[in-house]
């Protein structure tokens, strides 16, 4: 069991703490304290997201149990992961634990590219989805080294007529697999799974609990 130690959810454009439920019922089995946070996805860039959950972290009731916890570890699913890569370059906590990053596309997405300038594309993903293509020069100083204790899970199902178009294959519709992929990581597994879905699968769930505990994903998940 993980006593006393913390774990930050953090979920994907568009979307509420809500889509990260399941993962933090199990997470809470296994005795971690969990912090799963909602942030204005479509509303801020990603340097200004980063900041809001920065001020929610630093909040004084949960400031104050974070500092007494033996490690804080962190999950980000899709652009939650790169909101979690950018905190961790900006506002790194002493504790650090260890960090999942989930169908994140940490070199962009093609899908993005494709759609950028579409106003309905610009309406709904806001000035965060201008900085997920493929193109990271304007992000690139928001991400440091990946120099802490980090596992990458990929999904490779897609049922999304744009990404199977405008994807390298394998990807999960909206994230190629070789996108997810950092160097410094600890480890990678391709889940089969698609991205909409990917942070509620089981296999997901329990490869991410397995690293927290462990550092590994263990076998193929």
């Amino acid at each position: 069991m993980a006593a006393g130690e913390h774990v930050v959810l953090l979920h994907g454009i568009l979307r509420s703490p809500r889509q990260m439920r399941r993962l933090e019922r199990r997470l809470e089995a296994e005795g971690y304290t969990v912090h799963n946070l909602g942030y204005p996805s479509t509303k801020l860039g990603l340097s200004a997201l980063v900041e809001h959950v920065h001020a929610a972290l630093s909040a004084p009731a949960v400031a104050g149990a974070i500092a007494a916890a033996p490690a804080i570890h962190f999950i980000g699913y899709s652009l939650g992961g790169l909101v979690t890569r950018a905190y961790l370059t900006r506002h790194r906590p002493d504790r650090l634990g260890r960090v999942v990053l989930l169908a994140t596309p940490n070199h962009g997405s093609e899908v993005a590219d494709a759609l950028r300038r579409l106003p309905p594309y610009r309406w709904i993903a806001g000035p965060v989805g201008q900085e997920l293509g493929t193109d990271q020069a304007a992000v690139a100083n928001l991400f440091g080294p990946v120099d802490y204790p980090c596992g990458v899970l990929a999904g490779d199902v897609s049922l999304d007529p744009i990404g199977n178009f405008v994807l390298p294959r394998p990807h999960d519709g909206k994230v190629s697999v070789a996108s997810t992929r950092l160097s410094g990581m600890a480890d990678h597994r391709v889940v089969h799974a698609g991205h909409t879905f990917f942070p509620v699968h089981d296999r997901v769930i329990e490869a991410t609990v397995r690293f927290l505990r462990e550092g590994r994903f263990g076998p193929q998940a």
